[in-house]
């Protein structure tokens, strides 16, 4: 009997494209400007929604100082946290996209990355 032997072939990788999209992309910085923008737009509008679920009452005692009470509704409350946590994501993702716009360098042929 004889063993099979199984022949592997290489298969190099393609190479990119000379008009293709890389990581390096200096309009990214325009992106991350306009989510900046959006992210201060969100933080005032959550700061809104958290002014409107806040509400303070005071009831007056007599020979005593006022009852202080705050009510907070949810649904105010709740969606500023929303907003702000969708400001932090946008946050992130502008400051990956400046990133990209701005240190992203293509590695030289042949040279292997550090493990």
């Amino acid at each position: 009997m004889t063993a099979a032997t199984a022949e592997t072939e290489t298969v190099p990788e393609p190479e990119p494209e000379p008009g293709g999209p890389t990581l390096h992309q200096p309009r990214r910085a325009l992106v991350a400007a306009g989510e900046v923008v959006l992210i201060a737009l969100l933080v005032v509008f959550a700061v809104w929604c958290w002014n409107r679920g806040v509400l303070r009452y005071s009831y007056p005692v007599p020979d005593h100082p006022p009852l202080e009470s705050t009510r907070l509704k949810g649904n105010w409350i709740g969606a500023s946290v929303g907003l702000v946590t969708i400001a932090g994501v946008l946050l992130l993702d502008a400051v990956r996209q400046t990133v990209l716009a701005v240190r992203t360098r293509g590695r030289k042929q042949g040279e292997e990355p550090d493990v």
